[in-house]
């Protein structure tokens, strides 16, 4: 009877065991079905946490994420970008098929066991899958950015009265390309939603050449002198060029332009025209001689310069080798030595046919300032091997080495007044001045002076020409030119003005 009960008791514990068992079998399926209905601990979706999220739910997380606006900071500016309006759109369908993947791919029993050992599945991770247009962002970042905050940079400003000018500001512009960068990365982040937009710092403008050509005119106008000045510049970096011509204090027209005594200016076309005729393997007496034409603007070195490109008609090949560079309005008519015959009397050019300028004119020897700035160029061209008319003129006998040794003769003209008192101490300066008394009167009437500027910032031609009827006073002369060659330093030089 005993061992009767004692199986009914044993038979009962096992069937509440088994029946316990089986509802907790049951309960931790349900359980376990439940939360496969939903994403599993430690997985995210593009970044953001979704564990214990039904699909529905972790659409709306991914939603309210991604299309949060960006904020943007450019200089002191600060605003926001909203990712639609550049193109931004997160592929859910993609992320969320990945997601149920991950999520009912597995084993459903074997995931079962793992729940009922409380074992807990490796974290998943659903990379974002997202579309941008780089062309809408651009275009955003150009018309609402850029348009609105960059900053030009401000020209510098002449001084009025003086020869300096006013420091610009320097500008700011977007960096457009890394900018691009910046925000896509930030789109594309679940919790970086802030960027600093970066920006080129141009410099300070150099100041346009209108207003170097006002500055000019107001040096010339505000000075002391009241004859007659023709002025030509020409910027060797970018070909831009200011030509004008004040008689007494008005603006006149240069069209034509107006011939002028070239007195000892016109030595710079007769050595490019020996160096034209004759080349430029020069022994020494023939380099001391081209010295001493340039360097000390010996008259009778000049003679012999022109005996040895033609023994009677070296003038007349000078003018000849000017004419075929275009230069119609600059010539030389005869020796330099008191009594010499003019080769070419009454000669008439457009330069020296205005019916509206008066003055008294070497009858041997003439030139305009933009024709003398033009020859200068063309020398600084060709020795830089970067073309001009003298090469064009003569391929075959003007080189850059040719160019170079005139410009170095030029060089040792070392008057340190008129173009050279307008710069800085060693700046290099290789022009040709002249000045000459007038055999009527005894009075010095034109001074000149016509050179390449070599400066930190820029080389230029300067030309420049004065006459005047009664006297051209050296007191006054000088300081024109110093200032008009300081303004114009100053102008491609701003920093160290």
């Amino acid at each position: 009877m005993r061992n009767r009960n004692t199986n009914i008791l044993l038979r009962g514990a096992s069937i509440l065991f088994l029946t316990g068992a089986l509802v907790l079998t049951i309960t931790s399926l349900i359980a376990y079905s439940r939360q496969r209905n939903n994403y599993p601990n430690g997985m995210t979706i593009a970044g953001v946490p979704v564990d214990g999220l039904s699909p529905a739910q972790a659409s709306q997380r991914l939603l309210e994420v991604y299309t949060t606006p960006i904020q943007a900071n450019y200089g002191e500016a600060s605003f926001y970008i909203d990712p639609g309006t550049v193109g931004f759109q997160i592929d859910m369908e993609t992320m969320l098929a990945a997601a149920d993947l991950s999520r009912t791919g597995g084993s459903f029993w074997g995931g079962f066991w793992d729940y009922l050992w409380n074992r807990v599945p490796s974290a998943t991770q659903i990379p974002l899958s997202a579309n941008i247009s780089e062309d809408r962002l651009r275009e955003f970042l150009q018309n609402e950015i850029a348009s609105r905050y960059d900053k030009p940079p401000a020209p510098a400003q002449p001084i009025p009265g003086g020869t300096s000018f006013l420091p610009g500001a320097p500008g700011q512009t977007l960096d457009l390309d890394r900018a691009v960068l910046l925000i896509t990365d930030a789109l594309r982040s679940p919790t970086n939603r802030s960027v600093a937009l970066s920006f080129a710092q141009s410099s300070a403008a150099r100041p346009t050449i209108d207003n170097l050509e006002i500055l000019l005119k107001q040096i010339i106008i505000t000075s002391n002198f009241d004859g007659l000045i023709g002025f030509y510049m020409m910027d060797l970096q970018t070909g831009q060029e200011i030509h004008f011509a004040i008689n007494d204090k008005q603006e006149i027209t240069v069209e034509p332009d107006i011939a002028f005594t070239a007195s000892s200016t016109i030595k710079v076309p007769v050595v490019a025209s020996y160096l034209i005729n004759q080349g430029s393997n020069l022994d020494t007496v023939t380099a001391d001689v081209i010295l001493r034409t340039l360097g000390r603007s010996d008259n009778s070195a000049t003679d012999l310069v022109l005996e040895r490109i033609d023994q009677f008609n070296g003038p007349i090949i000078v003018t000849r080798d000017m004419e075929a560079l275009g230069l119609e309005n600059t010539f030389l008519g005869g020796m330099f030595y008191l009594g010499a015959p003019n080769l070419l009397p009454n000669k008439i050019t457009p330069g020296n046919s205005r019916s509206d300028i008066f003055m008294e004119r070497d009858a041997y020897s003439q030139t305009t300032p933009s024709e003398m700035g033009a020859l200068l160029a063309d020398i600084y061209y060709c020795a830089q091997n970067a073309g001009g008319a003298l090469m064009a003129a003569f391929p075959d006998k003007m080189n850059p080495t040719t160019c170079q040794l005139l410009i170095d003769f030029m060089a040792q003209d070392k008057l340190g007044s008129l173009l050279q008192g307008g710069v800085p101490d060693g700046t290099l300066v290789p022009h040709k001045h002249g000045y000459v008394t007038s055999p009527r009167d005894g009075y010095v009437h034109d001074i000149s002076d016509v050179g390449i500027v070599y400066s930190p910032g820029g080389n230029f031609v300067l030309s420049i020409y004065t006459y005047h009827p009664v006297q051209n006073i050296w007191d006054i002369t000088n300081p024109l030119f110093v200032s008009l060659t300081q303004a114009t330093y100053n102008y491609f030089n701003i920093t160290t003005q």
